[in-house]
């Protein structure tokens, strides 16, 4: 017998509507002097117009936009040519001139994530709550995190809350304060640890804020200057300090109008694929962690996202000889007192990994290789284990002829997650018709899924295009992936 999940019919289609201001960066000094000298040449008059023509045309499109525009005046004040003070209405039009829309998710809305929402209270008897994470792609192909909430009734049907049109990225918190003996550890990790590192790096505390760090390494820069070793060790510790950050959002915001877009370097061309798991600890305290590629436009990086409230976000490099390429996914709790983690580092294997530091990744231990024809290419998880008391419930991808992605799934041994108990051999959800088309043909894909009243959901995306859901039975997935139907069917043949 051959499982296969049955489709709600749902489908969460990308809105082009849904628009953020971002920074509007010319990369040309000239050209910021100039505009920033046109904009000094118009009149009171002039210039309380045009603003006012731009609160009438955005204003209602934003969530506090004036309060954005005045920090956009901030960031650029350094180009105006006199110290002369100036009025609010022309700090604001100064702003509006250096921000723009982005349309978040004009592209795709796709490769969703599923978690039950911290707050279940003035919930109905028998509903669920729950947040989905979704990689939103927008202008030039740059990806974040976007989220939408919902419900699950009584009877087990998925209802969708509709999403304000309002969004806004988080305040980011660049002084961060780092524990030196951490940082130190990661820049051993990339091969940052030398002589210079630590002339940069002096008189630095026991914990530090970027802020500290960038001030030494410019007193050091200041001696040695043109020197290109130099130059490129402070890249790097600036890089890694600035990819380690923390992100607000307002408390008064909704969820779903809450956007994490791209702020590091190791991210300046895309937050992919984050797959979110309610983790709780052995004395029960419970975080929320999203493990992410980030994206560069060159290489891709694992990072971790870190929460307890969905409001207030710590965002980790993660670090380790074994931390490489795509996919990683984090037990929901520690397994024999360690961290454990599934990852695909190969790019076509399933592996299994400890850490006694959750931001350390040291080793890793082959579990599955592509051996039935649907997954020849690769194999890879769609999301953290789920666990059961059958053992941990791992939806996979696997990828065949013409590049195509079908999900299927596999059990792990509860108390030893190397051991695997079973594997479905045949998807449990491939792209149908309507699925094939879309910006990647034939690909259907999940974050990670969720069990209600014996029911597995799986959030999964169309052709790297929309969103969807289906669901599969879980006691009967189990039942395939433990053998016992074989069983049943060889003691009935020995019966007749």
């Amino acid at each position: 017998m051959s499982i296969k999940a049955i489709r709600t019919g749902i489908v969460l289609r990308p809105d082009p509507t849904r628009v953020l201001f971002r920074p509007f960066d010319l990369g040309s000094t000239t050209r910021t002097l100039k505009i920033v000298a046109r904009v000094g040449s118009m009149t009171d008059e002039e210039a309380g117009k045009k603003l006012d023509e731009v609160i009438r045309e955005f204003g209602g499109r934003h969530y506090k936009l004036e309060r954005f525009l005045l920090n956009r005046f901030e960031q650029i004040k350094a180009h105006l040519l006199t110290d002369e003070p100036l009025t609010e209405d022309r700090k604001l039009l100064l702003g509006a001139y250096f921000t723009m829309e982005y349309s978040l998710e004009s592209a795709a809305l796709f490769n969703p994530s599923m978690i039950w929402h911290p707050d279940q209270t003035n919930v109905p008897p028998g509903y669920k709550r729950f947040i989905l994470s979704l990689r939103a792609t927008g202008e030039g192909h740059v990806s974040s995190i976007s989220f939408r909430m919902g419900y699950i009734d009584e009877a087990g049907k998925i209802v969708l809350r509709q999403p304000s049109r309002y969004v806004t990225s988080p305040e980011i918190v660049p002084n961060h304060r780092f524990n030196r003996a951490q940082f130190e550890r990661k820049l051993y990790e990339l091969r940052l640890e030398n002589s210079i590192q630590e002339k940069m790096m002096v008189g630095l505390g026991d914990e530090f804020a970027l802020s500290e760090l960038d001030a030494q390494i410019k007193r050091v820069l200041a001696q040695f200057r043109y020197n290109a070793e130099y130059e490129t060790i402070a890249s790097g510790l600036l890089a890694l300090a600035k990819s380690n950050y923390e992100i607000h959002f307002d408390d008064d915001q909704s969820l779903d109008e809450r956007c994490i877009f791209p702020t590091s370097p190791n991210e300046t061309n895309g937050i992919e694929d984050a797959r979110f798991v309610q983790f709780t600890d052995n004395d029960g305290d419970v975080t929320y962690y999203a493990t992410y590629t980030a994206y560069n436009g060159r290489v891709t990086f694992p990072q971790l996202l870190e929460t307890k409230d969905f409001t207030h976000f710590s965002v980790s490099t993660l670090n380790g000889a074994e931390v490489s390429n795509k996919g990683m996914a984090l037990f929901p709790r520690k397994i024999n007192g360690k961290y454990a983690m599934i990852s695909r580092q190969d790019g076509e294997n399933i592996y299994l990994m400890y850490s006694d530091d959750l931001y350390f990744w040291q080793t890793k231990e082959l579990i599955l290789k592509p051996t039935f024809h649907w997954e020849y290419v690769q194999l890879g998880n769609c999301g953290s284990p789920i666990e059961t008391e059958a053992g941990w419930l791992v939806l996979s991808h696997g990828v065949g002829p013409m590049r195509k992605y079908a999900i299927g799934a596999f059990l792990l041994d509860l108390n030893d997650p190397s051991k695997v108990i079973g594997r479905t051999s045949e998807p449990i959800l491939s792209p149908d018709e309507n699925e094939r088309e879309g910006y990647v043909p034939n690909v259907v894909y999940s974050c990670g899924g969720l069990i209600n009243n014996g029911e597995l959901i799986i959030p999964y995306a169309m052709a790297d295009y929309a969103s969807s859901f289906a669901t599969v039975n879980v006691a009967e997935l189990l039942t395939e992936l433990t053998g016992q139907n074989k069983t049943e069917d060889i003691a009935a043949e020995n019966v007749a």
